[in-house]
């Protein structure tokens, strides 16, 4: 069997790495870039759904959110139909910086679809879309305690 989720491992890593490198002068490290992305994307939303949506567990979530609160990229606001639940939104500082994260996306996306047909990059969007599905069904069942057997 080819070893694809080695070699999407390997992209993900280097592309981690790239970002991290880039986005140091916004003081987003250790992938808290995604974490600014979404929220821009979905402002108001729910740290239990954030942490769904980029497949981490909800301390790993909290620390991430943490810091970009400490460094006024997000802040907290209580729900209006339950004061207890905090709701995520970017700030200014976190909005302006959204712009530029966006364009390193599309540009790492540009270069790692380099010599791509537009019928290659719909499959390969297509397929990688099957995989995650796929493996989100055993995210689902591990998270919630279940063994997977080998």
């Amino acid at each position: 069997m080819k070893e694809i989720l080695r070699e999407i491992g390997m992209i993900a890593r280097a592309l981690d790495s790239i970002s991290n490198i880039e986005f140091k002068e916004y003081n987003l490290t250790k992938g808290q870039y995604l974490y600014l992305v979404r929220i821009c994307e979905h402002p108001g939303i729910f740290p239990d759904r954030l942490a769904e949506m980029i497949k981490v567990d909800r301390t790993t979530a909290a620390r991430a959110i943490a810091r970009l609160e400490q460094n006024n990229l997000i802040e907290k606001r209580p729900d209006t139909s339950n004061r207890k639940i905090k709701c995520l939104f970017p700030t200014q500082k976190g909005a302006a910086i959204y712009p530029f994260i966006i364009s390193e996306n599309n540009h790492s996306d540009a270069t790692a679809l380099q010599g791509f047909t537009e019928e290659e990059i719909e499959t390969a969007a297509s397929l990688l879309v099957r995989m995650r599905k796929n493996v989100e069904k055993d995210w689902d069942f591990v998270k919630k305690g279940g063994k997977r057997t080998y």
